[in-house]
């Protein structure tokens, strides 16, 4: 005679089966949160950074203004700073002029957008990019009784930071004056001392100029050297800034 399955042996056996493909679909659906959650972290990560950077542009305009301007950077989170930087022009015997021009600093995790003599300059080590480049003019060519070097050396000439998280914004208020020096004939370099020198270096390469690296005495980071073919009458306009960073 046959015996008929124990029904609660079956019962048994279906609820532990649904337990178990509870227990998968939790486990995905936690997994499936995670990652959403960490690309919409990285997603507002970078919308700050861009938003950072062309803030940046609207807010300093060292060489297209003059007297008071004010500008407002905006970011959900992370710090604005300045640091301290230096910009360098050299002939054949040295350092002609050093001007203190420092760096306004965005971070935010592995995010970062930094103001500096001038150029924006998005992300960090070799994936750098200037999003806008310097006031440094070169003539093409050899150079030559012709050439013409201006290096504008956007100054802050300030200090200041903020930090936000959950949203913040910070107020950039500048007086911007102009001062020129003929720098007479001769082969000139310009040293800016950064800590993404990649793109640096990208950009003067582009510029007909032979780049190298060096680290100047004194100074916290490495510079890039651009070398600029022949001779050349050379002009430094300083930019100061006289920048303040409050809190909006």
């Amino acid at each position: 005679m046959s015996r008929r399955p124990n029904s609660r042996v079956r019962a048994q056996s279906s609820v532990v089966g649904v337990a178990v493909l509870l227990g998968v679909v939790v486990v995905s659906l936690g997994t499936l949160t995670a990652s959403v959650g960490t690309v919409v972290e990285e997603n507002a990560a970078t919308a700050d950074a861009t938003r950072v950077a062309t803030d940046l542009d609207a807010a300093l305009a060292p060489v297209e203004a003059t007297g008071v301007r004010r500008g407002r950077v905006s970011f959900t989170e992370g710090r604005l700073e300045t640091v301290d930087r230096n910009l360098r022009v050299l002939n054949e015997s040295g350092v002609v002029r050093t001007v203190g021009v420092d760096a306004l600093v965005f971070t935010a995790g592995d995010r970062r957008v930094a103001a500096l003599a001038g150029a924006v300059v998005r992300g960090t080590g070799a994936n750098a990019r200037l999003r806008t480049p310097p006031p440094v003019t070169a003539s093409r060519g050899d150079g030559g009784p012709e050439g013409v070097l201006v290096v504008g050396a956007p100054a802050l000439n300030g200090s200041g930071s903020i930090a936000a998280t959950g949203g913040g914004s910070a107020l950039l208020r500048t007086d911007v004056s102009h001062a020129r020096t003929d720098l007479g004939t001769g082969s000139y370099r310009v040293a800016i001392e950064t800590t993404t020198p990649a793109a640096w270096t990208r950009h003067f390469r582009e510029r007909n100029a032979t780049v190298t690296t060096r680290r100047f005495a004194g100074d916290d980071e490495p510079s890039v050297v651009a070398r600029f073919p022949g001779e050349r009458v050379a002009y430094l306009v300083v930019h100061d800034m006289r920048l303040e960073v409050r809190g909006a």
